[in-house]
């Protein structure tokens, strides 16, 4: 019997993907879950795996762009029973013997399922075994905002194995533009289905919560095929069939981009431990692995070039050692969009500086019955979001923002606050600006300051922005030139304040100045509107009694 091999969906607004690579010929005979060729979006590159035993019959040529839900091969006398003929000469005790050595599976799900979700597809269903214990509840990858497909799984907050609680947090999840906390959907014991760091997409199974007593001896027996797999990762996918699952075809296999470097550098994927789903040998581990083998020759090296001028870097000593990080979500998504504003935009930058004087002697006449009063400090961000929206009102193209061949002016102000958490920069709105006052933007720069430190900001409270304010200052920033906080059309930087000489009146004295930076997309907006958008924000901090007075 011949079985169709479709795209599946792999993600929300991917409609088309690439055949970037066959990794099996055309008659080749194949295995279940072995990956058979490599796909690749206009976002990602994702490996599809065969969905049971036979022979590949490939129907679309390598580099084709194709549809979501084409038949790509098929699959002639696939079978889709769990286990190949070879496996049939394990003793029976050792196949009833699956679920103690694969408790996350329990033989409930095909590891298949737990592959093939992570791709956004739906997985070939496969007969399930009987499970041990107790029922068990399935815990599924919530939708999370309307335009994110998939999450990484930051940090388990609970232990493989450990006793849950319903509605208790037991994972942190972090998608490309916000982090967000996973409670527990029933009490029983938790089991992992996906390692932490890796990413899957929504809808996936993440995890099993077990319920009933019957369930909890399977726990004891997690540590052995753990314990194996960590101290000989080769042995124990040697003695996969005897295990009943302890290990799958993906231990120690690397992925196509990993096997390229490993190749490349000639080092041999038995010598590498891989951190992937199943113990498989990811991008990153075959990054990792290339400074092993490069020092072991050096020290070897030693005695013999001990006669040999030493160079410069090696008469320095010290340590030279290379350290490499995954990229966050969040990370690659805000470097992705900056060089998006770059190419897309006709963004330029108008400079003014500020005496600060008033507002500093403002701040200093009132900040302690104002701290007393609102049970929140007088800084320097409320007087800037105050003079914005004062000019963004005049000169309202610089609030508004371009929508394929339309300019939408918006008639309020809402304020992007430019945040740096401690996993890279987050942008919070202020809601109305124009409306709130001193003690009232305050208050909601402190809040969003807060959820942006806590990592508990929401897709809703970063989105929806129509101007924003960076400040470099507090960094020591002298001058910059921010980069547009796309779809907006401007964004206004400050910087330090330096006790700097000026004209005053014919008189030289010494000010408080700062310099601000006006970034703005002269597509929409003319020389004329930005310089006199950042005149009017200066006219209106050196004289703060017109922010009071509306003039």
């Amino acid at each position: 019997m011949a079985l169709e091999i479709k795209i599946p969906a792999v993600g929300e607004s991917i409609t088309e993907v690439t055949i970037a690579k066959w990794l099996k010929k055309d008659g080749e005979a194949v295995k279940r879950d072995e990956v058979i060729a490599e796909l690749e979006s206009d976002k990602a590159t994702f490996e599809l795996p065969a969905e049971a035993d036979g022979i590949l019959k490939i129907r679309v040529a390598e580099g084709e762009t194709i549809g979501i839900g084409t038949v790509i091969a098929d699959l002639d006398g696939a079978v889709t029973g769990a286990a190949p003929a070879p496996a049939a000469t394990a003793p029976a005790p050792a196949a009833a013997s699956a679920p103690a050595a694969d408790p996350i599976n329990k033989g409930e799900e095909n590891p298949a399922a737990s592959d093939q979700a992570g791709y956004g597809g739906a997985a070939a269903a496969a007969p399930a075994a009987p499970a041990a214990g107790g029922g068990s509840v399935e815990m599924k990858i919530p939708n999370v905002g309307e335009s994110i497909a998939e999450v990484t799984v930051a940090k388990w907050l609970k232990e493989d194995g450990a006793q849950v609680s319903r509605d208790e947090v037991i994972a942190e999840l972090e998608s490309d533009k916000a982090t967000f906390e996973l409670p527990a959907e029933a009490a029983g014991i938790l089991r992992h289905a996906v390692k932490e760091g890796e990413t899957i997409s929504i809808g996936a199974v993440i995890a099993r919560i077990e319920g009933g007593s019957g369930a909890a001896p399977a726990a004891p027996a997690a540590p052995a095929p753990a314990a194996a797999a960590a101290a000989a990762p080769v042995a124990a996918l040697a003695s996969a069939p005897v295990a009943g699952g302890a290990a799958t075809y993906a231990t120690g296999v690397p992925s196509p981009a990993a096997g390229k470097i490993l190749d490349e550098k000639g080092i041999a994927a038995t010598d590498v431990a891989g951190t992937g789903r199943d113990g498989r040998i990811t991008k990153e581990d075959a990054q990792n692995a290339q400074a092993k083998p490069a020092a072991a020759p050096a020290l070897q090296a030693a005695p013999a070039t001990a006669q040999v001028p030493a160079t410069s870097s090696q008469a320095a000593g010290g340590s030279r050692e290379v350290r490499r990080e995954r990229m966050s979500n969040l990370r690659k998504t805000v470097a992705r969009r900056l060089v998006t504003v770059k190419n897309e935009t006709a963004m330029l930058t108008t400079f003014n500086e500020v005496n600060m004087q008033p507002i500093m002697d403002l701040r200093n006449k009132f900040k302690d019955q104002f701290k007393a009063k609102n049970g929140v400090g007088l800084g320097f961000m409320s007087f800037f979001t105050k003079a914005v929206c004062v000019a963004l009102k005049e000169w309202p193209s610089v609030n508004a923002q371009i929508d394929g061949t339309d300019i939408v002016f918006n008639d309020f102000c809402d304020i992007s606050i430019a945040v740096s958490a401690p996993k890279g920069l987050v942008v919070p709105v202020i809601r109305n600006a124009e409306q709130l006052s001193f003690e009232g933007i305050e208050k909601e720069v402190v809040r969003l300051a807060g959820l942006a430190r806590d990592n508990k900001l929401t897709i809703e409270q970063m989105t929806g922005g129509t101007f924003t304010l960076t400040n470099g200052g507090v960094f020591g920033s002298m001058l910059s030139t921010p980069i547009i906080n796309a779809p907006q059309s401007a964004i206004l930087g400050m910087h330090n304040i330096i006790q700097r000489p000026i004209a005053e009146n014919g008189q030289v004295v010494i000010r408080p100045m700062m310099y601000l930076a006006l970034s703005y997309d002269h597509r929409i907006i003319d020389g004329r509107e930005s310089v006199s958008f950042l005149v009017r924000v200066k006219e209106l901090l050196e004289d703060p009694s017109r922010l009071l007075l509306g003039v």
